[in-house]
């Protein structure tokens, strides 16, 4: 993959399709789907972008690859929802390129915190929140969430 191959992008009207294959893939492939996912993917017009959220796609010769989208959860801070990269272009940089790319976004708007949630099984994806700066949170900061296969929670803040 050449830097000029990918692009970064918003979320455009059709990307519908594309962000319900790319996260039912990774999901299915290790957890199963509930409800909270099929709402999402149902209608992520309503369950993030008329929020204030926002959807990054990237693009490799014009098909997503892969996703990653800022839900709003109070004043300034976000959960970075819905990460993915479809399995045959994994291991090409696109993850850690769509999640800086979210990140930057992300703090750009203003943000003060991020904040996501993961499973301890997907360790490549773990990795990469750790190199980015991502912090593990201790169980006592930990809310409750609406997926069962949460069990790590992390949070970044903006560089000082």
């Amino acid at each position: 993959m050449t830097q000029q191959s990918l692009i970064l992008r918003d979320f455009r009207p059709g990307d519908e399709t594309a962000f319900r294959h790319l996260n039912e893939a990774w999901i299915t492939r290790l957890f199963k789907l509930e409800a909270a996912d099929l709402a999402v993917f149902d209608d992520p017009k309503t369950y993030i972008l008329d929020k204030g959220g926002r959807l990054f796609f990237a693009e490799l010769v014009g098909e997503a690859v892969g996703c990653c989208g800022l839900l709003p959860i109070g004043p300034g801070e976000y959960e970075v929802v819905k990460m993915a990269v479809s399995e045959r272009a994994q291991g090409k940089g696109i993850g850690r390129a769509i999640l800086q790319h979210t990140i930057d976004q992300a703090f750009a708007m203003g943000a003060t915190r991020l904040y996501l949630e993961s499973n301890r099984v997907l360790t490549p994806a773990l990795h990469l929140y750790e190199a980015l700066g991502f912090q593990h949170l201790p169980a006592e900061r930990v809310t409750p969430s609406p997926y069962t296969r949460a069990n790590v929670f992390m949070e970044l803040y903006p560089p000082a």
